[in-house]
C-alpha cells in the first residue's frame, strides 16, 4: 500500500527498523493517554474517592469540583514545565537520551504517587503527580521531533500519527483497566486504584529498553557537527548503503538547509534563536499555527470528555459505576481504532487538512447534538429520572454521538496538534518551536481541566456543550484560511511554503514550494550532465 507512494524512492527505505523506530518513538504517545485515561476514572473508584475524601457531604460541589480538577490537572502542571525544558534537553543530549531521560523522571513522579495510598496524603499525590507532569510534558517535543526526522517524507504523517494514535492506545489501556478493577479487585483496598496506575511504570519501562535499539537522528547528528555519525545511522534507518544516491542526496539536502541556517545566524548568541522565532515574519506565522492549533484542539471538548468521560456518561443518562467504566472502556476503543485508521489510510492519502476538516465537522455534529438534547431533556443524568420512549432513544442518540465527537477529534484535531507542529519548523528552530507549541498545548489543557467542572456549574451542561461547539466551528475556519498542506513534502522543502505573504500561505503555499523544488531539482540535473558531458570529453 505506501510503496504506490514512494514516487521512484528506492523501497528499502520502508524496513523493519524504520518501523520498529517508530514504534519506540511513538509509544512515548501514551504516557498522556495513560494519564487523561486513569485520572478520571481512577476518581471514580470506591477505594480512591474514599481515602482523598472527593465525595465528603461537609463540601460544597464547589469545593468538591475544584479538588478534582486539582488532582487532575497537576500533571498538566509539571507538563507545562516538562515542555518548556524539553527543547534544550532535546538539543543538547540527542533524542535517544533525552528519552531515557524523561522516562526516569516520569516513573519516579508516578512512584511517589502511588506512595500516597500508604496514608492518604494530598500533598504527595499533588507532588507526585506534578514530577511525573515534567517528564510526560517532555514526551511531545522528544517524540513528533524525533519522528518527524527519521521519517521518509512520504510516510511522515504515519510516522508522527503513530505518536497521537499511542494517545489513545494509552487511553484504552487506562480505560479497560480501571474497568477491570472495579470488577475483580475490591473497593475496601487501595490496590483497586494502584493495580492499573502501574501501567506507567510498565510503559515507561518499555520504552527506555525499546530505545536501546534505536539509532540517534541523522539530523541532529549534522546540526551538532557529526556528519559521519549522521550518515551511517541513516543508511541503518534507510536500508541503503552509504554511497547510495538516494541517501547521499538526502544528506546533501539537510546539510545545504543547515548551512544556510549558519549563515543566517552566524555571530548571533544563545539568544538568537529565540529572537529569531518572534522577529522574522515566516516564523512568527509559525508560531500562529502552533498556537492556534493547540488553542482549537483543547477547547474542542473531546480532552474533557477524554478526562471526564465518565462524568459526560452520567449526564447522558447511564447510571451505576461499573456501567460507566465500561461505556467509558468503549470510548477508549473507538478513539483508538479511529486514530490508528486515519495514520494508515487518511493523514498521507487525502492530506493533513482534508482530515483535519473531516474529523472537526464529525465533532461539531457530535457536540451540538449533545448540547440540544441537555437543553431538551436536563434532567436526563437526575438519580431516578423517569424517560418516555423518545427521551430513551434521544439518550441513546447521545451515547453515540460521545463515541463519534471523539472518532472526529482522532481523525482531525488530534493528528493535527502533533503533526503541524513537528514538521513546519527549520531544524535549528524545530524543538524549541516543538517545545513552545508544547507548553501552549500544556497550559491550555491545565485550563480545561480546570475549567471544566466549573464550566458545568456555572454554564450547565448544554451551554458547556454550545460552547464546544461554537469552538469547532471557529477551528473549521481558520484551517480552511490559514493551515498550509504539507503532506508528501520533505522538511527541508516546508521552508518554501513560509516565504509568502501571511494572506496566501494557507491557500498556495503547497504550490509555491513545489514549483521552487522543481526549479532546483532541474537545475541540479543540469549541473549534473554538465560534469558527465566534461568527463566524458577528458576521457
Amino acid at each position: 500500500m505506501f510503496t504506490k507512494r514512494l514516487q521512484g524512492a528506492p523501497k528499502e527505505i520502508l524496513n523493519w527498523r524504520l518501523w520498529y523506530m517508530v514504534f519506540a518513538f511513538g509509544l512515548m504517545g501514551a504516557s498522556r493517554g495513560i494519564d487523561e485515561g486513569l485520572t478520571g476514572t481512577t476518581a471514580s473508584l470506591p477505594s480512591f474517592s474514599r481515602l482523598f475524601k472527593l465525595k465528603d457531604p461537609s463540601k460544597t460541589p464547589e469545593q468538591q469540583a475544584d479538588e478534582l480538577s486539582n488532582i487532575t490537572s497537576m500533571v498538566q502542571m509539571g507538563s507545562i514545565l516538562g515542555a518548556l525544558v524539553g527543547f534544550y534537553l532535546t538539543d543538547k543530549l540527542g533524542r535517544l537520551w533525552a528519552t531515557r531521560e524523561l522516562c526516569v523522571v516520569w516513573i519516579v513522579g508516578i512512584a511517589m504517587y502511588l506512595g500516597s495510598a500508604a496514608n492518604g496524603s494530598l500533598g504527595l499525590l499533588y507532588a507526585g503527580r506534578f514530577i511525573a507532569g515534567i517528564g510526560i510534558g517532555q514526551t511531545v517535543v522528544v517524540g513528533p521531533t524525533y519522528l518527524a526526522e527519521i521519517a521518509p517524507r512520504y510516510v511522515r504523517g504515519l510516522c508522527v500519527c503513530f505518536f497521537s494514535g499511542s494517545v489513545y492506545f494509552g487511553t484504552m489501556l487506562a480505560y479497560f483497566a480501571a474497568y477491570g478493577s472495579s470488577i475483580h479487585i475490591s473497593g475496601n483496598t487501595q490496590l483497586q486504584w494502584v493495580v492499573p496506575t502501574l501501567l506507567h511504570i510498565y510503559v515507561a519501562v518499555t520504552i527506555i529498553i525499546l530505545s536501546f535499539g534505536c539509532v540517534e537522528s541523522p539530523r541532529w547528528l549534522l546540526k551538532v557537527g557529526k556528519p559521519e555519525k549522521a550518515a551511517i545511522c541513516l543508511s541503518k534507518i534507510r536500508h541503503l548503503p552509504i554511497d547510495h544516491p538516494f541517501l547521499q542526496g538526502e544528506l546533501r539536502d539537510v546539510m545545504e538547509e543547515i548551512e544556510r541556517e549558519k549563515e543566517a545566524t552566524m555571530g548571533t548568541t544563545w539568544f538568537g534563536p529565540l529572537r529569531e522565532l518572534v522577529m522574522i515574519p515566516a516564523n512568527r506565522y509559525r508560531l500562529m499555527l502552533s498556537v492556534m492549533t493547540q488553542l482549537f484542539s483543547q477547547w474542542s471538548g473531546a480532552n474533557s470528555i477524554t478526562i471526564y468521560a465518565v462524568e459526560y456518561f452520567a449526564m447522558v443518562g447511564i447510571s451505576g459505576s461499573q456501567e460507566k467504566l465500561f461505556a467509558t472502556a468503549i470510548l477508549g476503543l473507538v478513539k483508538f481504532i479511529s486514530a490508528t485508521g486515519c495514520a494508515f489510510f487518511l493523514i498521507d492519502f487525502i492530506g493533513r487538512k482534508r482530515s483535519l476538516l473531516f474529523g472537526a465537522t464529525l465533532q461539531f455534529i457530535a457536540m451540538l447534538y449533545m448540547a440540544i438534547f441537555l437543553t431538551i431533556d436536563s434532567a436526563a443524568g437526575d438519580k431516578g429520572a423517569v424517560q418516555s420512549g423518545s427521551d430513551k432513544h434521544a439518550a441513546t442518540g447521545a451515547i453515540v454521538m460521545i463515541y463519534l465527537s471523539g472518532f472526529g477529534f482522532a481523525l482531525g484535531w488530534n493528528s493535527c496538534q502533533y503533526l503541524v507542529n513537528a514538521e513546519i519548523y527549520p531544524l535549528r528552530l524545530r524543538a524549541i518551536g516543538a517545545s513552545f507549541a508544547m507548553t501552549f498545548h500544556f497550559v491550555n489543557q491545565y485550563g480545561n481541566s480546570k475549567a471544566v467542572p466549573s464550566m458545568f456549574l456555572s454554564l450547565g451542561n448544554n451551554g458547556t456543550m454550545f460552547f464546544f461547539a461554537a469552538v469547532i466551528i471557529l477551528g473549521v475556519a481558520w484551517a480552511l484560511l490559514f493551515l498550509p498542506e504539507l503532506s508528501g513534502m520533505s522538511l527541508e522543502s516546508v521552508n518554501a511554503v513560509f516565504q509568502l505573504p501571511w494572506w496566501q500561505i494557507g491557500r498556495r503555499g503547497r504550490k509555491f514550494a513545489e514549483g521552487l523544488e522543481e526549479e532546483k531539482r532541474e537545475e541540479r540535473d543540469e549541473k549534473e550532465a554538465v560534469v558527465t558531458v566534461e568527463r566524458v570529453g577528458e576521457d
